[in-house]
């Protein structure tokens, strides 16, 4: 079974930056893509990113290109999300969560089987 552990998450003041890991462990394939998603106080889960394993092609959510980018290493089988420029309305605990195949939308949170326990951003001054 694939554990997933996310890591990197902090206070920062607005307009800073700050880059978070997933990292992927435990026997199993690691799957077709990883997604970020967030969820703030209150509000629905949202996704914010994604990336295929094989050949690195990523997808965004809306609002959330440029100021994030999503990256893997293969090797280490851990996804990272750097997230620049940031503003308050991105506090959220920052989730990782694995889609093992084609089935289902790539940005629909239903189709990501394993997730991790999250990391918490909080973005003030």
């Amino acid at each position: 079974q694939v554990q997933l552990v996310e890591s990197g998450g902090g206070l920062v003041q607005p307009g800073g930056s700050l880059r978070l890991f997933c990292a992927a462990s435990g026997s199993g394939s690691s799957g077709y893509a990883m997604g970020w998603f967030r969820q703030a106080p209150s509000k629905e889960r949202e996704f914010v990113a994604g990336i295929r394993w094989r050949d690195g092609t990523t997808w965004y959510g809306d609002s959330m290109k440029p100021r994030f980018t999503v990256t893997r290493d293969i090797a280490a089988r851990t996804t990272y999300l750097q997230m620049n420029d940031l503003k308050p309305e991105d506090s959220a605990v920052y989730y990782c969560a694995q889609k093992r195949g084609f089935d289902g939308s790539d940005y629909d949170q239903k189709a990501y089987t394993i997730w991790g326990q999250g990391t918490q951003v909080t973005v003030s001054s």
